[in-house]
């Protein structure tokens, strides 16, 4: 038999005897091995061949017990017939406000015009129209509407049937009607009866990545199946009309339209065609901190008006939030190399006493693209820096918060689709999206990119191809419009910078 020739199946189970028996009884071995296999180059080959079956045993009882997660395909709206929303249409609507105090409206547009979003970020056409007044079926038509188009261009996009989907996992955080939302998809689409649905409320921001885990988890459970994951959030009954509260006014200029709809499956079949696997998701909750847990708050005032509270001290909470989650995931993904470093580097403070500081691993060296939660400026800035992110790692959040704004759970999709969009993605890459919200918790999800994503693909799922070679903007809305002194010293009408 030569050498390169695979040895028939029987052989492995000889060897198995072989391996056996050489365990118990040594001496056997010479009862058993026929005299060609004194021959050195044979049992090398045979060696070889059995060492090649338990590792594709191994391979296939871990693929049984943690069954890969591959997304197939996402998609995110770009709110078309909702208003756009530019810094003057912001000042126009807060004007149409019953009884606000015009200090309070000053604060708002200077909220809006440090905020980091531009002016091409959209608002319910029935919130601009009516304020006050928007009603439950005001708030229903926003999300129905924006649910329906990205699913839809979805499944449209990757041929699956309604029908063949198996788990469904929706996250809205302020606006959970009854039925619910997933109800809601499950009807639209005349989905199957026995699909399950899952609907997550009050979650935050970061609550794309907690449907995201639990998708996740039920795949493992639910093998072979598909899972749709849809993240949004209703700002038609949630702005905040009163007077009192400034820490509830901030939230007003921040917050915008946005969804995406997410196709993940745990189908072997999947692997030929879907875009990403996951390979990490990991959540960090600070809740037991009193103040972490006050940061983000839906309250009422005084006068009982609803709103979402944001505190003074919310970057500062994020960053603990995201150190105790960097502490957990840097294990699982940064080089050896660089976690020998932050070892020796510990060894040389707490054991040998030395005046050194603490090694800070290069993140970069295992990531290849960050998708930070484009929840503020301030918070992409205050994260870049402490991950020691350059501007073009950091140019995806900041990008999805100024064409976008904060469209909270979904906001790390659409940062994921300018990546997409400017044909970032190679095969090989490691892509880290990190979100932020209340409760307060961080999480992240570590994706391995599975081939090279060309921007024409997806065509209109995404939301960047009609405008991608405008972006990355050099210049904030508030360093573009020369309106810092009239927003000072009262009310006047805004125009660009010439």
């Amino acid at each position: 038999m030569a050498l390169s020739t695979p040895p028939h199946l029987g052989v492995y189970f000889s060897c198995l005897l072989v391996f056996m028996l050489s365990t118990f009884h040594p001496h056997a071995l010479i009862c058993v091995l026929p005299p060609s296999f004194l021959n050195m180059s044979l049992c090398i080959s045979y060696a070889i061949s059995f060492l090649a079956v338990i590792v594709c045993i191994v391979a296939y009882w871990y693929s049984q017990v943690y069954p890969p997660c591959y997304l197939v395909d996402f998609c995110c709206t770009e709110a078309e017939g909702n208003a756009v929303v530019t810094l003057e249409a912001f000042s126009k609507f807060l004007r149409t406000w019953r009884s606000v105090k015009e200090s309070n409206l000053l604060f708002q547009e200077r909220v809006f015009l440090r905020s980091g979003i531009g002016e091409e970020s959209y608002a319910p056409p029935r919130l601009i129209a009516k304020a006050e007044d928007t009603n439950l079926e005001d708030a229903r038509s926003e999300t129905e509407g924006l649910i329906s188009v990205a699913v839809k261009r979805l499944l449209q996009r990757v041929g699956v049937d309604a029908k063949a989907i198996d788990i469904v996992v929706v996250n809205s955080s302020l606006f959970n009607p009854t039925p619910s939302i997933a109800a809601f998809v499950v009807s639209t689409l005349h989905m199957r009866s026995n699909v399950k649905t899952f609907n997550l409320a009050g979650m935050g921001c970061s609550a794309g990545l907690v449907s995201i885990g639990l998708a996740k988890d039920l795949l493992k459970v639910h093998r072979n199946s598909y899972a749709l994951v849809i993240s949004t959030e209703n700002i038609t009954r949630n702005m905040y009309f009163g007077n009192s509260e400034k820490s509830m006014m901030v939230s007003n200029g921040l917050f915008r339209c946005g969804c995406s709809a997410i196709l993940l499956s745990s189908k072997p079949s999947s692997r030929g065609h879907a875009k990403l696997r996951l390979l990490h998701c990991l959540r960090t909750h600070l809740g037991a901190d009193k103040k972490a847990y006050d940061c983000v708050h839906h309250i009422e005032d005084e006068e009982g008006n609803p709103g979402v509270s944001l505190q003074f001290n919310l970057v500062e909470v994020a960053g603990s939030a995201l150190r105790a989650n960097i502490l957990k995931l840097a294990r699982s993904i940064l080089p050896v190399s660089e976690i020998l470093k932050v070892l020796v580097s510990l060894v040389k403070q707490k054991v040998l006493k030395m005046a050194v500081k603490m090694y800070e691993p290069d993140f970069k060296k295992a990531i290849d693209h960050f998708c930070i939660h484009p929840g503020g400026r301030a918070v992409i800035d205050a994260i870049g820096k402490g991950l020691k992110l350059s501007a073009y790692d950091i140019e995806p959040g900041k990008m999805a918060l100024y064409r976008f704004g904060n469209t909270s759970s979904s906001g790390i999709w659409y940062a994921l689709a300018y990546c997409e969009a400017k044909g970032r993605l190679r095969k090989g890459n490691k892509i880290w999206q990190i979100a932020l919200g209340s409760g307060f918790k961080c999480n992240s999800g570590v994706w391995e990119v599975l081939r090279d994503i060309e921007p024409s693909e997806s065509g209109r799922l995404n939301p960047w191809m009609s405008s991608i070679h405008k972006y990355p903007v050099t210049k904030t809305l508030e360093e573009c419009l020369a309106v810092s002194s009239k927003i000072s010293s009262g009310p006047a009408t805004f125009s660009k910078a010439t």
